[in-house]
């Protein structure tokens, strides 16, 4: 089947020019000294949350990596509620961002909302293992009574991917889970996966991806269910076939990157705004 390509982008990126998005990122920091940003990837099964954090590291290192687990199965793998950090070069820091992972939104043997509501305002410990039975207990040795600035999520990213279709029990735990964050002011984006699988012209060449109308309309459908507005959606390539790093692929990873860096930055600066207030 052949979908048409458009001779002008409906979006702009700077293809190949990555070297001032990847220092973006590099010189970014917090607010405030030790401050860093939590951001919670969640989303169904396969949709590649792990292989968005193994992509990201690989394009901030220059080489793959593959520090978050990843299986090739229909089925949730990441069972428990996981903290990455991404070293710098110097092997001595690491950036002042990080990502948790939690168990995929399954229909019947998901995580749960209840938990995820509580990962956002910073109650589950790392290591949590989740149970689709049961949330996270105040007597557990993983629920965190006083949560500081820094467990909190300060930017909440929905990962799925092209050809997931949403039945109406996720739509709803989505939606359960947008509410929550909502309420919290949590910015949210999503991260739009295996976008070379939607047709063949984006697999031909990855810089068709804002000229195939195709690829569009998928996002538009996916804004109107979920709710998340066109802007804050980016749709990414990770690294799972390739051995070797691509500019394009780097190129959109890059571009979700710096967005979801400034968004997080924008609600940490908006809390701080606000305390400041509270205390006159």
């Amino acid at each position: 089947m052949y979908f048409s390509v458009l001779s002008e982008p409906w979006r702009t990126i700077h293809w190949g020019d990555n070297q001032s998005a990847l220092q973006h990122v590099k010189n970014y920091k917090p607010p405030t000294e030790g401050q860093h940003i939590r951001i919670l990837l969640y989303g169904p099964s396969g949709a590649g949350k792990s292989s968005f954090i193994n992509s990201v590291q690989s394009v901030l290192q220059g080489k793959m990596c593959s520090q978050a687990l990843v299986d090739n199965v229909s089925s949730s793998f990441t069972r428990q509620f996981r903290t990455y950090k991404i070293p710098k070069e110097d092997g001595q820091s690491f950036y002042p961002f990080v990502f948790n992972d939690i168990m995929d939104l399954e229909i019947r043997a998901g995580v749960l909302v209840d938990d995820v509501k509580l990962a956002l305002r910073g109650h589950m410990r790392d290591g949590y293992k989740f149970n689709p039975a049961s949330k996270l207990s105040e007597d557990d040795p993983f629920y965190n009574k006083n949560p500081s600035t820094n467990d909190k999520v300060h930017i909440l990213v929905l990962v799925t991917n092209t050809e997931f279709l949403m039945d109406a029990e996720t739509v709803q735990k989505i939606q359960e889970i947008r509410r929550e964050a909502s309420d919290l002011g949590i910015p949210q984006v999503a991260i739009l996966t295996k976008i070379d699988e939607a047709c063949p012209e984006i697999k031909k060449d990855l810089k068709n991806v804002y000229k195939v109308q195709h690829l569009k309309r998928k996002m538009e459908q996916f804004s109107a269910e979920v709710g998340i507005p066109m802007n804050c959606i980016f749709p990414v390539e990770n690294y799972y076939e390739q051995i070797n790093l691509d500019s394009d692929v780097d190129s959109l990873i890059l571009s979700a990157l710096r967005d979801i860096i400034n968004y997080g930055d924008d609600f940490i600066n908006l809390k701080k705004s606000n305390e400041r207030l509270v205390t006159f």
